[in-house]
């Protein structure tokens, strides 16, 4: 099983760990698109500050973010688990997994970056700001300049198992499954039963929470459907719609009836 994450807008601090080694992250074959994108931010943020807020999208409450950016070659680097936070990482709790969990955590994780494009939770980054978002001065939209390097990665990252897609829109866009991979993909959203609505906070929330359940129960569904009733054996409340033909995605609606 591969599950694929968005990453935290917020982070934790670096830290003072060893420094970033591209060559130590997961997904070698990203690394020239890695550090095209690393060398344009750091160039960016080391040089005209306001330019790079208007770039990033940064207010002036963040603007220390800038600095940070421009340190990324010597900052610490600390595992991708712990430098994302925000809900659905707060519901995840990775650092209270046991063992075995943690281990299939590390297996079958990959959070996605508008910076590293995509990287496993024990693979070591500094703090950073950067979003897929944005659009960088030379490299253009980042979405776009993911797009290539992805669809060379990540049909062998999926192997010949299920794919659970967990990102958000703008993650989603710098890599769609596509054929046989995305017949054994199922995203997932998160519905408020009574209203049917999804609730941003709620849905991070639950996702979280359905990662953790997933891992801490050893599941290790083998398609769609099976996840379907994984899901259901753990308690949850699950609606299907299934591909109306070969080569595309489920969606799977978690339905839940207290917003908290």
């Amino acid at each position: 099983m591969l599950v694929l994450l968005p990453p935290s807008e917020g982070k934790a601090p670096s830290g003072r760990g060893a420094s970033l080694k591209l060559e130590s992250l997961s997904l070698p074959g990203l690394n020239e698109a890695r550090e095209a994108v690393l060398g344009e931010l750091v160039e960016l943020c080391a040089g005209d500050e306001d330019k790079a807020r208007e770039v990033l999208g940064l207010s002036e409450g963040l603007r220390g973010e800038v600095a940070k950016n421009a340190a990324l070659r010597t900052a610490g680097a600390r595992p991708a688990g712990e430098i994302y936070t925000g809900v659905l990482y707060d519901a995840l709790d990775l650092a209270s997994l046991d063992a075995a969990a943690k281990k299939r955590a590390a297996r079958s994780l990959l959070v996605f970056s508008g910076l590293w494009g995509a990287v496993g939770v024990t693979d070591k980054i500094p703090s950073y700001r950067c979003s897929m978002g944005v659009k960088l001065p030379g490299l253009g939209a980042l979405g776009a300049h993911w797009r290539a390097p992805m669809a060379g990665v990540l049909p062998e990252a999926a192997g010949d198992g299920l794919v659970l897609d967990l990102r958000s829109s703008a993650y989603a866009a710098a890599w769609k499954p596509k054929g046989e991979v995305a017949g054994r993909t199922a995203t997932v959203r998160v519905l408020h039963a009574p209203t049917r609505k999804v609730v941003s906070h709620f849905n991070k929330a639950t996702k979280g929470r359905i990662v953790r359940s997933l891992l801490t129960a050893g599941a290790a569904p083998e398609g769609p459907a099976e996840l379907v009733e994984v899901l259901r054996d753990l308690g949850y409340e699950v609606e299907v719609e299934a591909p109306g033909k070969a080569g595309k995605a489920w969606t799977l609606d978690v339905l839940v009836t207290e917003i908290h």
